[in-house]
């Protein structure tokens, strides 16, 4: 014989609304007393919900994303009873000493108390909820709230990170190595995670065979930059936008300069102007200097422009930030990324140098190329690639006048930034540096 009763959520302190992020058991299943049955998540602490009887799941009354509070019904269990019990009398689940019946109270459950469970319920059987993650021991690693929302994000599964923290609790540095094993070995093989795709593994080919060959190591630079550019590729759905810009105008306004800046001890480029273009730009359309929040619902607006610009170096792409470029000059700009540009070839830029910049330049220009797809700077939003200007003949309303013409290619995040707010921002650069005196404006 069985008899049917209700688990509901424990005290769990000053909790209210609390997500539930795991349901740990399926109708039919048979639970022990104690054993987990969903695992809720708060902005403080992670609880694991234990049930206070054993038996057989009947039903469940919750599920993912469902907001609990205490007394909330969690499942519906089975819990056999002994025939010759009182109706409505649960059995003990373990064998011990016959006790005292205790005295009538009033029922909070649709049975009867078990025998003892009055004297039991002297002394509190809940852990505090900070230590609630610990009750279904083996049955998920111990981690903070933002630890797991930072392992969601990334689509690892916390079962696979082996935690360095006490308890073999997983830190965020514990997923963030495992993050970088998995793309050191070129592949994503994360059972159930929500990676959106999974990598083959690179193929070890021996070439020795067909020639001499020469092992060399990759640079720190790469192996850091191409772990980052790697997970940015595979993690932000990337759209890239191609525009031209008619600079001839402002090629002639340089070339006038460069006697005035050369007694500045200053040679003036084109791209202090572009930087200048672009912070006027981001300040009409501030999405693209936006970045989401770390659980990916909401966006943080920066009320700042710092731009970071891609430098080559011997010993690969660096991207020092150039700070408050809207109200900097153009020959104080020049100033700045020059110095900044020997620091980064020289080996000598600080952390703080390549920190805080909320959108990114890579120009090609000197190199060569009509157009490329520049890899967002995660978790900035958006980037824009520079190829080399070209003159082209450009149809003037009754003749083709050769015009020089500078491709742009803006890559972004569109999660965050819509089709037409990247080609209006294209757009009102294209005309920024079509008129230079717009920049005035």
């Amino acid at each position: 014989m069985s008899q049917t009763l209700t688990v509901p959520v424990p005290d769990i302190g000053d909790f209210e609304n609390v997500d539930v992020i795991e349901v740990l058991v399926s109708p039919g299943d048979h639970v022990e007393a104690e054993a987990s049955l969903i695992t809720l998540e708060s902005d403080k602490a992670t609880m694991e919900i234990p049930s206070t009887h054993a038996g057989k799941v009947v039903a469940i009354a919750v599920a993912v994303g469902d907001k609990l509070n205490q007394g909330d019904p969690v499942l519906t269990l089975a819990v056999p009873v002994q025939p010759t019990q009182a109706e409505g009398e649960l059995s003990t689940t373990s064998v011990e000493a016959p006790r005292p019946a205790p005295a009538p109270a009033a029922a909070t459950t649709p049975t009867a108390p078990l025998p003892g469970e009055a004297e039991r319920r002297q002394v509190p059987v809940m852990p505090r909820p900070e230590d609630m993650a610990a009750i279904a021991k083996g049955r998920k690693p111990h981690a903070s709230p933002a630890v797991r929302r930072f392992a969601r994000e990334l689509g690892v599964d916390l079962t696979r990170v082996k935690g360095s923290g006490p308890k073999g609790r997983a830190l965020k540095d514990d997923v963030q190595g495992y993050v970088k094993q998995t793309l050191a070995r070129n592949a994503a093989e994360v059972a159930g995670t929500s990676l959106p795709f999974q990598l083959p593994a690179q193929p070890d080919i021996d070439y020795s065979k067909f020639g001499e060959v020469e092992l060399v190591e990759l640079t720190r630079i790469k192996k850091i930059s191409g772990s980052r550019l790697h997970l940015s590729w595979i993690s932000v759905p990337h759209v890239t936008q191609f525009d031209e810009a008619d600079i001839t105008d402002l090629e002639e306004f340089r070339k006038s300069q460069q006697e005035a800046s050369s007694k500045l001890g200053l040679k003036l480029t084109f791209l202090p102007i572009l930087m200048k273009a672009v912070a006027k730009a981001l300040d009409r359309f501030s999405i693209l200097k936006a970045s989401l929040t770390g659980d990916g619902e909401r966006l943080l607006l920066k009320r700042f422009t710092h731009i970071g610009v891609a430098v080559d170096t011997p010993n690969g792409l660096v991207v020092p930030v150039i700070r408050d470029v809207d109200k900097k000059g153009i020959y104080e700009l020049g100033r700045e990324l020059a110095e900044t540009s020997v620091k980064a070839r020289d080996g000598k830029l600080l952390p703080g140098d390549m920190q805080g910049g909320c959108f990114t330049i890579s120009s090609l220009g000197g190199l060569g190329g009509t157009g490329f797809t520049p890899i967002v700077n995660a978790p900035e939003v958006a980037i824009l690639g520079i190829s080399r200007s070209e003159m082209k003949p450009v149809w003037n309303g009754s003749d083709f006048v050769p015009r020089l013409m500078l491709p742009l290619s803006l890559s972004y995040d569109h999660r965050v930034v819509d089709g037409a707010e990247a080609a209006q921002f294209t757009s009102l650069l294209r005309e920024l540096l079509g008129d230079v005196r717009r920049l005035l404006l």
